[in-house]
Order: structure tokens, then C-alpha cells, then sequence
């Protein structure tokens, strides 16, 4: 697991409540944290509940990846589904197999700094640290928090599209 210091720059949600297709919605939110900010994801919860034929979906994932030898982007996807059914909708004549729910997508973005912890093992090496942070480098810590606020807010930003453009096109 990420040791070192963790400063949390970004925490958000979107909340959506219509037509959906979760599966291809589920995918594309993995493929798009794979390929844009090119984390490596684990996905640390899955659980559904079965409520008659409506499911309640939670889902957990953390992904990683090293900036530098000294930062590196921690970021925590939530998805809470909220009976979600399947339903057929007509589109151009054809029937589609569709989901209908409430979908609630949380993000936070954490930028971990000395996250092997080389710094942490005296008292002498943490004050060096904090020197070398607010003296040395500020400007590269900004830089970095700024990426990742970038990559948290446009990730929302393309599950909310992806949602809203989904839910247009097939109802």
C-alpha cells in the first residue's frame, strides 16, 4: 500500500438518473482511467444486492500511478447504483436492452509525496523533507497537484457525457 505524506486535492460526485447501458458504462469508466491518466487500477469492491428484479450496485476501485521516484497519484473511483432494472426501449424501429437506475460516480484524487517513505525513518530527515518541499520544489508539487485535479475533474466530466449521451440517444 502507498506510505509517505497524502494530500488530498480533489473530491467529487455526479449524480445521474435515467436510461443507461451499466456494463458499457462500467467499461468505458476503466478503459478511460487506464488510458488517459494511466493509472493502474485495482478494484477493491464488488457487491450487489438483488431486490426483486432491481439490483443496488457498489463498487470500489484505487488506482495508482508513480509520477516521479518521489510522487505519486492515488485516486478512489465509488460507483452506488440504485435499482438498477432492465428495461427495452425503442429506437429507430429496433428494441434495445437498456438498464434504468440512479448512478452516483465519487472521485477523489490524493497526491502522495515520499511515498516509498526514504524520508520518514528520523526526526532530521522529516524537517529536511518539509525544507525540501516548501523551499525546493513548491512549484513542482503545484504542478503535480494541478495534474491530478485535471485528470479527477475531467474523468467526471466523460462519465457524465458518457451518461447523458447515452441516455439521449436511446430513449
Amino acid at each position: 500500500m502507498v506510505s509517505g505524506e497524502k494530500d488530498k486535492v480533489f473530491s467529487s460526485k455526479i449524480k445521474y438518473d435515467g436510461l443507461m447501458d451499466f456494463k458499457e458504462f462500467y467499461k468505458f469508466c476503466y478503459q478511460w482511467l487506464i488510458e488517459e491518466p494511466e493509472l493502474e487500477v485495482i478494484e477493491n469492491k464488488y457487491a450487489e444486492k438483488i431486490s426483486g428484479d432491481a439490483k443496488n450496485i457498489d463498487v470500489e476501485w484505487t488506482g495508482f500511478r508513480k509520477v516521479t521516484d518521489y510522487f505519486k497519484f492515488q485516486v478512489i473511483v465509488k460507483f452506488k447504483v440504485i435499482n438498477l432494472t432492465n428495461v427495452e426501449v425503442l429506437q429507430d424501429g429496433k428494441k434495445l436492452k437498456m438498464n434504468k437506475g440512479s448512478v452516483e460516480v465519487s472521485i477523489s484524487g490524493t497526491l502522495v509525496k515520499d511515498y516509498d517513505g526514504k524520508f520518514e525513518h528520523t526526526s532530521t530527515q522529516k524537517f529536511m523533507r518539509s525544507i525540501y518541499e516548501k523551499w525546493v520544489i513548491p512549484s513542482r508539487v503545484k504542478e503535480y497537484e494541478d495534474k491530478l485535479v485535471k485528470a479527477c475533474n475531467d474523468f467526471l466530466a466523460q462519465a457524465k457525457a458518457f451518461l447523458d449521451l447515452e441516455g439521449k440517444t436511446n430513449f
